[in-house]
């Protein structure tokens, strides 16, 4: 056996010749299989090209999407008790918090931000549920009464996406009791006489639904997107019947009267805009770069008459 030649030399041109192919750049749908390029992917919202199935999205990428030109400023969320009851199961709750904030990318479940959608200025909340479940703890409740606060204080409507598997059970009845304090932040903005419009996104479960996430003005769901307080598993087997088909999804809450809308994510933006501007006493939505009507323009330039254009020049 010659060794150079049989060992050496494939293995210095395998070395050379190897190339370094990025294993993100395709994702696999988890619908129907189909193998999706990820820039194609995310210039679509995270929606399958071939059968329409929602994936995850960020909050951060999600109003990338919804904010003009992808503009927004995030409205600072008080910081609660790190570890209020020092719990620990097969990891302590602090190192659970740095595993998951890693993983999210975000320092907690649930991200306020304040912009203008078609022109519209509005203040939006969305919940990650990568960030531990988008469980609902004492930050989320924090989260919510300071969306609900800026936007009494700016006289916006307030849009929320929903995202949870209920409670944070490592705060125990702290995380609970952020139903009754979300409750009275949605109240303040109906005293305020301002829109509350609440997106629900799969899935949205637990106490987040039998709180804040079905109080809006108006209710709209991504498809297919599971919403209830207890699963379907739980209630099979509580009362040992079969459920219909398609139970506590979107769809089926739509039938019966629990939805005003279901709405693919690529068709909310202007979705949301056009229900804002309706709830909010506005003109339809300015297209484009045309002009805005009268009335808008006489408001932009405090009531003066909008400055002659500049002549071009050959």
């Amino acid at each position: 056996m010659n060794w150079i030649t049989n060992y050496v030399r494939p293995r210095i041109n395998s070395i050379f010749s190897r190339r370094e192919v990025p294993e993100n750049l395709w994702r696999k749908c988890d619908e129907c299989g189909t193998m999706l390029f990820h820039r194609e992917l995310s210039d679509n919202l995270n929606v399958c090209n071939n059968c329409g199935h929602h994936m995850h999205i960020s909050p951060r990428d999600r109003f990338t999407a919804l904010f003009d030109g992808g503009v927004f400023t995030e409205v600072a969320v008080p910081e609660p008790l790190a570890d209020p009851l020092k719990f620990k199961d097969q990891k302590k709750y602090p190192d659970r918090m740095k595993a998951a904030q890693k993983k999210a990318g975000e320092k907690e479940a649930m991200l306020v931000a304040a912009g203008e959608i078609g022109r519209t200025p509005i203040v939006a909340a969305a919940q990650d549920f990568s960030f531990m479940g988008g469980s609902m703890g004492m930050y989320v409740g924090n989260a919510i009464i300071a969306a609900a606060e800026e936007a009494v204080k700016l006289g916006r409507p307030l849009i929320l996406f929903s995202a949870a598997g209920g409670a944070r059970m490592q705060e125990g009845i702290l995380s609970l009791m952020q139903m009754p304090r979300t409750t009275v932040a949605v109240q303040m903005l109906k005293e305020a006489g301002l829109p509350y419009i609440v997106v629900l996104t799969h899935p949205t479960t637990g106490g987040v639904t039998a709180s804040y996430a079905m109080l809006g003005d108006v209710h709209i769901s991504e498809p297919n997107a599971l919403i209830c307080f207890a699963g379907p598993r739980v209630i099979e087997q509580t009362i040992r019947e079969k459920l219909p088909e398609g139970f506590q999804r979107a769809e089926y809450l739509l039938d019966h009267g629990m939805l005003d809308r279901v709405t693919p994510r690529t068709e909310m933006r202007n979705e949301l805009i056009t229900i804002t501007r309706m709830l909010m006493g506005l003109p339809p939505q300015i297209v484009g770069d045309l002009p805005a009507p009268d009335g808008e323009a006489d408001a932009a330039n405090g009531g003066n008459d909008a400055a002659p254009a500049p002549s071009a020049k050959g």
